[in-house]
């Protein structure tokens, strides 16, 4: 049984249908927030919007009980809050890591809709770039 099957069997239909919406909106506008990170114009609603999102993933996927997504959401939440705090814009670095954040988010996106077990947290995510430059 598959985390989407898991999901169905212990909560009701329509939260987990509007679960998935809302997750595979937010994945699909990842790359290009974060990418906007590098841009002076567009830093601070970038990080705000990608600070929303990480948290709306945490708060949606503890309540559905998705542990490694809510504490790898927690812990970029975290990130992107120091993010916030400062005026400079993110690092290449950090662009990278969230980059490759996104790319984990995707892959559980793929996990979801195969219906099949999470992918784990690959332990390189877990490194946090300096956050300022």
């Amino acid at each position: 049984m598959g985390v989407r099957s898991d999901l169905d069997a212990n909560f009701d239909f329509e939260i987990v249908d509007e679960f998935l919406d809302h997750y595979t909106m937010m994945v699909e506008s990842m790359e290009v927030m974060i990418m906007d990170l590098e841009k002076p114009n567009r830093y601070k609603r970038s990080v705000d919007e990608l600070f929303r999102v990480f948290h709306n993933i945490k708060s949606a996927s503890s309540y559905l009980k998705i542990i490694s997504m809510s504490k790898l959401s927690a812990f970029v939440e975290d990130a992107l809050e120091q993010l916030r705090k400062t005026e400079e814009l993110a690092s290449s670095d950090v662009v990278t890591w969230l980059l490759s954040i996104s790319d984990m988010y995707a892959q559980w996106l793929e996990d979801l809709r195969a219906d099949s077990e999470l992918t784990h947290v690959k332990f390189g995510l877990l490194k946090l770039p300096p956050l300022e430059k």
